[in-house]
C-alpha cells in the first residue's frame, strides 16, 4: 500500500511531540496533545508503549507510581476502607461534620481509607450526589436552591479531609464524571432516537429536539473555569423538552457517536442517565483534565473512587487516572465501580488502563447475594469462584453490599441479614484483598424501609482483623455446607493468629491446625456464639465448632 503524504506528515508530527514531551520542560504540555490521540484510538500501538514510558519516567521523578500504593508489606496493620454513606442520610448539611466527630472512632475500628460521598453540587441538596451539576462547586456557591451539598460546605468537606489524614485515615472522593444533570437551559440540536435495549439500533429518522445541554454555572460567575457546556460536549440526552417525551436521543455530529470502548451490554453502554459527555472530545477532555489539576491542589484528596466506569470510554480513564497520579505530589489510590459479573471483562478492563486502578469485586458480592438467598443449597466452597480477589488480589476491593445494592436502589442486591457475618468474615478475616465496611451495615440505612445496622458484630471482625488476622493462611474448605481457615499470626503482632469456622447448613466442627507455635494455648470465640475455652493439642491443633448459619472466630486468650 502506498504511504499517503499527509500520513507521513502526520507521524512526523507525533514524533516531534513524543520528542517534545521527552524534555523534562515540555513534559506535561507535549504530552496533552499526544494523549487526545490516544483516547481516539489513532495512535499507532508502538508509540502508545513510548508514551507510557515517558509517563513512568516523570513519576519516578516525583516519587510517585502510576500503579496503587497498596501492598500488604506497606499497610502491615491491615487497614480496612469504610464508605461513610448510604441513600436515606438526611439531607440536613450535618453529615460531614458526623464525620469529623467520628474520625478517633474510625481510627480506633482500624480504618484506613473513607469513601466519602460525592462533594459535587447535584441538582439539589435532596440529591445522593449522582445527579452531578458542577464539578468545580464542593458547597461554595449559591446553586441549583442552596450553597451546601447534601453533605454540608466546601469548608467542611476540606475540614473533613484535614481532620481524616490528621488521624492518618486516607480520604476518598467519589468523583462523578460520566453525566452531567440540571442543565441551565435546553439548546436545539439534530438527534436520533435509539432502542433502550440495543443502543445499535438507530428507530428513527434525524429531528431536531430541545435537550437540556446548556451548562453556563451562573452562580459561580466563572470562578475557577470559564468553560461552558454545550449539545456538542454530549453524546446523547434522555428527555427532549419540545415535546416532553422520555427516549434516549442520540446526538447527531462530525465525529460523534457512542464510545466504543465501553460495557457492550445493551449493544453499546455508553449511555447510561441524564446528559452524557463525550469524552471523544478534546475540549472535553483538556476541560476535565483541568479540574481534576484544580480538585486534586484544593483538596489533598489522597484517592478516588471513580464512579459508573463502565460507561465511559476506558482509553479516557486509563488517561484520566495517569495524568491525575502525575498530577499529585503523593501516592493516590484509585478505584472503580465497574458493576459486571463476570471476573473476566473486569480483568480486561484493569489491563486496558495498564494496572493504573483497582476494582471493587462485584463478582464476589454476588456470590455472596446467591449463598444468603440459596442458603445450605449453596456450596460454600466455591465462594471464592470467578472472583477479583481470587485472581487479582492486588488490584480489589471487596465489599458486601453499597449504596447501590442496598434496597430501593436501580442495582439492588442485598445481602440477607442472616449472612452478613458470614460475607464480613470472609473479607476482612483474610489475607487478600483490600476490604470496604458500608456505612449502612454499620451504622444502619434509614428511608422507608430502614434497616438497623450491625455495630456491634462488625466491631468484633474488625477487632479480629485489627489485632489478629495477620500469618500464614491455612484454608480448610472441604466441605460444601461448612468451611474454615486459619492465620497463623506473625512475630509484629503478639499474640495474633486466628480460626475461623462458618457454617450455612447445621452446627458444624473443623479439626483444624495453627501450628506447633501455638501447641497448648487456649483460644476463645470472639463473636460470643460459642461459649467457653478451646485448648490447643501438642500439634497446635483442636476441633473448632460453630452454631448452623452462621460464624465464629476463635482468638488467643492472653
Amino acid at each position: 500500500m502506498e504511504t499517503r503524504k499527509e500520513d507521513t506528515d502526520i507521524m512526523d508530527d507525533l514524533d516531534k511531540k513524543i520528542e517534545a514531551a521527552k524534555a523534562e520542560e515540555e513534559t506535561m504540555p507535549a504530552m496533552q496533545e499526544i494523549v487526545h490521540q490516544e483516547i481516539w484510538d489513532t495512535l499507532p500501538e508502538e508509540k502508545k508503549d513510548i508514551v507510557q514510558e515517558i509517563a513512568q519516567e516523570v513519576a519516578e521523578e516525583k516519587g510517585v507510581p502510576l500503579a496503587n500504593p497498596f501492598a500488604w508489606e506497606e499497610h502491615p496493620d491491615n487497614h480496612v476502607m469504610m464508605q461513610y454513606f448510604e441513600w436515606y442520610l438526611a439531607d440536613d448539611g450535618n453529615h460531614y461534620q458526623r464525620l469529623i466527630d467520628d474520625v478517633p472512632h474510625l481510627k480506633e475500628m482500624g480504618v484506613g481509607g473513607v469513601w466519602l460521598p460525592p462533594a459535587c453540587k447535584a441538582t439539589g441538596t435532596n440529591d445522593v450526589g449522582y445527579g452531578i451539576y458542577d464539578l468545580y462547586d464542593l458547597g461554595e456557591f449559591d446553586q441549583k436552591g442552596s450553597v451546601r451539598t447534601k453533605y454540608g460546605t466546601k469548608k467542611q468537606f476540606l475540614s473533613a479531609i484535614k481532620a481524616l489524614q490528621k488521624s492518618g485515615i486516607q480520604a476518598y472522593a467519589d468523583v462523578v464524571l460520566n453525566h452531567k444533570a440540571g442543565a441551565d437551559k435546553a439548546e436545539t440540536f439534530k438527534v436520533v432516537m435509539v432502542s433502550e435495549d440495543n443502543r445499535e439500533h438507530q428507530v428513527s429518522e434525524p429531528f431536531d429536539i430541545d435537550g437540556w445541554t446548556g451548562f453556563t454555572f451562573p452562580g459561580r460567575k466563572n470562578r475557577y473555569s470559564k468553560f461552558k457546556w454545550n449539545f456538542q460536549h454530549f453524546t446523547a440526552v434522555n428527555f427532549d423538552n419540545k415535546t416532553g417525551k422520555m427516549a434516549i436521543y442520540r446526538i447527531l455530529g462530525e465525529n460523534k457517536d457512542f464510545s466504543g470502548n465501553v460495557n457492550q451490554e445493551k449493544g453499546n453502554f455508553d449511555y447510561l442517565m441524564f446528559s452524557d459527555i463525550d469524552y471523544r472530545n478534546k475540549d472535553v477532555i483538556d476541560e476535565t483534565f483541568a479540574w481534576c489539576d484544580w480538585f486534586i491542589k484544593e483538596t489533598g484528596i489522597d484517592g478516588m473512587r471513580m464512579d459508573a466506569i463502565k460507561h465511559i470510554d476506558s482509553n479516557f480513564m486509563g488517561a484520566f487516572i495517569r495524568h491525575a497520579r502525575l498530577t499529585s505530589d503523593k501516592p493516590m489510590y484509585f478505584v472503580g465501580e465497574y458493576w459486571h459479573n463476570d471476573v473476566g471483562e473486569l480483568n480486561h478492563y484493569i489491563s486496558r488502563t495498564r494496572d493504573m486502578t483497582a476494582l471493587f469485586d462485584v463478582p464476589l458480592h454476588f456470590r455472596f447475594k446467591e449463598a444468603a438467598d440459596r442458603g445450605r443449597d449453596y456450596d460454600l466452597r466455591t465462594i471464592f469462584d470467578f472472583t477479583m480477589v481470587r485472581e487479582d488480589p492486588l488490584n480489589t476491593a471487596t465489599f458486601v453490599d453499597n449504596h447501590d445494592s442496598q434496597p430501593g436502589q436501580a442495582l439492588e442486591s442485598w445481602v440477607q441479614d442472616w449472612f452478613k457475618p458470614l460475607a464480613y468474615a470472609l473479607i476482612l478475616l483474610r489475607k487478600d484483598g483490600y476490604p470496604c465496611v458500608f456505612y449502612g451495615d454499620y451504622y444502619g440505612i434509614g428511608g422507608e424501609h430502614a434497616i438497623p445496622g450491625k455495630r456491634d458484630m462488625l466491631d468484633r471482625l474488625l477487632t479480629a482483623r485489627k489485632y489478629n488476622a495477620y500469618g500464614e493462611q491455612w484454608d480448610y474448605f472441604d466441605e460444601p455446607d461448612s468451611i474454615g481457615w486459619v492465620r497463623k499470626g506473625d512475630a509484629r503482632h503478639p499474640n495474633s493468629g486466628l480460626a475461623v469456622v462458618m457454617s450455612n447448613g447445621g452446627d458444624a466442627v473443623k479439626y483444624m491446625s495453627l501450628g506447633e507455635e501455638h501447641k497448648n494455648t487456649t483460644w476463645y470465640d470472639t463473636t460470643g456464639t460459642i461459649m467457653g475455652m478451646i485448648t490447643l493439642d501438642d500439634s497446635g491443633s483442636a476441633h473448632f465448632p460453630c452454631k448452623g448459619g452462621s460464624v465464629s472466630v476463635f482468638v488467643k486468650k492472653v
